[in-house]
């Protein structure tokens, strides 16, 4: 990965699969009643993942992980679809 482009396309892919997790994970909760984390969405992706998908390190330093949750927060709130 050492172009532009291959990061853009790892943000898209992590943001369609982060909102994939999303979806799954509040289906279950409206049909069990449960309530659900960020964290849970964060580990869903990261349990989807292939073993060999790479680390994508935010600007300042953080991990896929933060990546994934700071996309997930922004899909909850309605954030990631404000133009």
């Amino acid at each position: 990965m050492d172009t532009l482009d291959d990061y853009e396309m790892l943000a898209v892919d992590l943001l369609r699969r982060t909102e994939a997790a999303m979806e799954t994970i509040a289906a279950i909760a409206v049909d069990t009643g449960m309530t659900f984390q960020i964290a849970d969405v964060v580990q869903r992706v990261e349990d989807d993942l292939p073993a060999d998908y790479p680390e994508a390190a935010a600007g300042d330093g953080g991990t896929r992980r933060d990546v994934i949750e700071e996309m997930a927060r922004d899909i909850f709130d309605g954030n990631a679809y404000d133009d």
